[in-house]
């Protein structure tokens, strides 16, 4: 793969949470303690681990969109300049864009056609709007529609339409495939490639491996609250042997079209 500006680089990333146990009294958890991943303009890094391991409060980091009680440490840039609060809500939905995990983000009181238009110039948001349905596969009428007379893959059609804007340089996809059927995960898969092959780089959060290797080129694997290993997507083939860390050949290992070994401490995964 030849080089290209990285767009985005996390180091030493740590997030903290503080909560009230009993009264007044607090504790502390910290259910991320060491993620590092950078991400390069026309790539796409899958992110993949167990639940809880970290990658959707990775995510919220970039974003900016963690919660109050959070603590976030760390180094996080942003074309090579430092990713701030301030410049995470200046660039969110203009040059970083998030596609969330859940169809639920839409409002269920809108219909999706001025959903899409929110955030597009006011003077052909109209016009903007009907572009973006046409390129997601969704016919004009269905714009009159309400979240609920959706089916799940045109939800995520439209989520993909809320979600991406001209000047988008970076691409926060948070487990966008999930309960659908091949058809559409094929359209979705391919749309995060055109948005590399366009030049944005791309972050797939996902549990699907077998899925996210048909169009990534690197992926990072998180267990526990820390990044174990970053590599190429080739190396995910044949029995794993090419992988540095035990639980990515674990990982690997244990899906049912592979030797289906499950290991120990994989087994919650699965």
């Amino acid at each position: 793969m030849k080089e290209s500006k990285q767009i985005l680089s996390v180091e030493n990333l740590k997030i903290c949470f503080t909560q009230y146990v009993k009264g007044l009294k607090t504790r502390r958890i910290t259910p991320i303690e060491s993620l590092n991943v950078s991400i390069n303009a026309g790539e796409i890094m899958a992110v993949i681990g167990a639940s809880g391991s970290g990658k959707s409060l990775l995510a919220h980091a970039i974003l900016g969109i963690l919660p109050g009680n959070a603590l976030c440490e760390g180094d996080i840039t942003y074309c090579g300049q430092p990713l701030t609060e301030e410049k995470k809500i200046e660039l969110r939905g203009k040059e970083i864009s998030f596609i969330p995990q859940s169809v639920n983000y839409l409002d269920p009181l809108m219909r999706v056609s001025e959903q899409v238009k929110i955030g597009l110039p006011k003077k052909d948001a109209d016009k903007q709007q009907k572009e973006l349905f046409h390129r997601y596969g969704l016919k004009e009428k269905d714009g009159e529609l309400y979240p609920f007379q959706l089916s799940g893959g045109m939800l995520r059609r439209v989520l993909f339409a809320t979600s991406i804007r001209d000047n988008i340089k970076l691409v926060i996809a948070d487990e966008p495939t999930p309960g659908i059927h091949p058809e559409a995960l094929s359209t979705i898969l391919n749309q995060l490639r055109a948005f590399a092959d366009d030049g944005a780089a791309v972050m797939l959060i996902t549990h699907d491996i077998v899925s996210a290797l048909t169009v990534c080129d690197r992926v990072t694997v998180l267990k526990d609250g820390k990044t174990i290993e970053t590599t190429m997507a080739e190396n995910f083939s044949a029995d794993g042997r090419h992988l540095q860390h035990w639980y990515s050949r674990a990982l690997w290992n244990a899906l049912p079209q592979n030797s289906f070994s499950v290991h120990e401490e994989v087994e919650a995964w699965l």
